[in-house]
């Protein structure tokens, strides 16, 4: 066992601090990375907040992990010391089922796949997050992060790219396609950058217009105020993919009338609370509601090697670990442009 300093949430919405933790020994299918940078993502905050439900602590956050292999195990086949790797969402599966098979771990049928952290492993323990100095994962649930993307950068799209790359590949956002990106947010910024990137041509529907001139810059060719209430009227019927990133209850029935004959709204946002929606919404030109989770590793892989060739690394601020409450509060205040990095050497 390996002693290691990180940032944990003692108990339900009380502020993260400087603790010890223990990673397994490095066994033979294991690697051992020194964590170098670790995004900040809303569904951190959901699960220290116990607002998605009951979660284990003290809890060590983090699901947004790039960093440098330190050591492998015997029988390690895909990486080696030195390698600049990353881990996202998962850190195990069956392996066993259908989906685990074609590379959709992250809908492994027997009982879900192991989390990176606020997860039981195999093992009967806890598992930790990247909010830590090292980990030890299973070489079959890391990923390489190429040389065109610098690490800090990297490190949200281990979540944030992923999550919107899934969808957006799955509902084939392309050229000739119209995507529209509900909230420029963490998850938001990255679904802006990789849907142009992809071809499709990019509308932002936020709030306010506040955030109009990033949003053109990222790639959207239009973006529109959906406080507005003439944005619903000028839209409808516009979109073939809606990709709804914010994670509070919106109106759905405005939002599905923005969609093309068999359009789909995916949602990758998570409200704490319950929803509401007609069945009428969708009946009108085949409209589907929809949602997605995450990505496999394979997919995962080729979101990164996307995001290399075409330089899509996520704007962050990088900030120390002593700044984690802090960026916690202006998370939830949506006062980040646009993912909070954490500096692993401060922790």
């Amino acid at each position: 066992m390996t002693t290691v300093a990180a940032y944990a949430a003692p108990a339900a919405k009380a502020p993260l601090e400087r603790t010890t933790i223990e990673r397994r020994p490095v066994g033979e299918s294991d690697v051992l990375i020194d964590i170098k940078f670790a995004g900040i993502c809303h569904s951190d905050i959901h699960q220290a907040r116990e607002g998605w439900g009951t979660a284990n602590f003290p809890m060590v956050p983090g699901h947004e992990i790039a960093g440098i292999v330190s050591e492998v195990g015997p029988g390690v086949t895909r990486y080696a010391v030195g390698d600049r790797v990353g881990v996202g969402c998962m850190v195990d599966s069956c392996r066993e089922c259908d989906n685990c098979r074609a590379g959709l771990e992250q809908y492994c049928s027997n009982g879900g796949p192991t989390w990176t952290y606020n997860s039981v492993g195999a093992d009967g323990e806890v598992t930790h997050g990247g909010y830590s100095q090292k980990v030890v994962v299973d070489e079959n649930y890391v990923v390489r992060i190429p040389e065109g993307l610098q690490l800090d950068e990297a490190a949200p799209l281990l979540c944030a790219g992923i999550t919107t790359y899934s969808p957006l590949k799955h509902w084939n956002a392309g050229p000739g396609k119209k995507v529209a990106v509900v909230g420029l947010g963490g998850l938001g910024h990255m679904g802006v950058k990789i849907a142009a990137a992809l071809g499709a041509e990019v509308t932002v529907l936020s709030q306010t217009l506040r955030k109009k001139d990033d949003g053109l810059k990222l790639g959207a060719t239009h973006y529109h105020a959906t406080g507005d209430e003439r944005t619903f009227e000028d839209l409808k019927g516009t979109f073939d993919v809606i990709l709804n990133t914010v994670s509070a209850p919106l109106d759905f029935g405005a939002y599905l009338s923005l969609l093309r004959t068999d359009g789909a709204m995916v949602n990758v946002g998570l409200p704490e609370e319950p929803v509401n929606i007609q069945l009428s919404s969708v009946f009108g030109n085949r409209r589907v509601l929809t949602s997605s989770n995450i990505g496999g590793i394979p997919e995962t892989q080729e979101m990164l090697d996307f995001c290399a060739t075409h330089g899509l690394g996520a704007e962050i601020e990088l900030i120390r670990a002593d700044q984690i409450n802090e960026a916690y509060e202006r998370v939830v205040a949506s006062d980040v442009r646009y993912r909070f990095v954490i500096d692993a050497a401060t922790i």
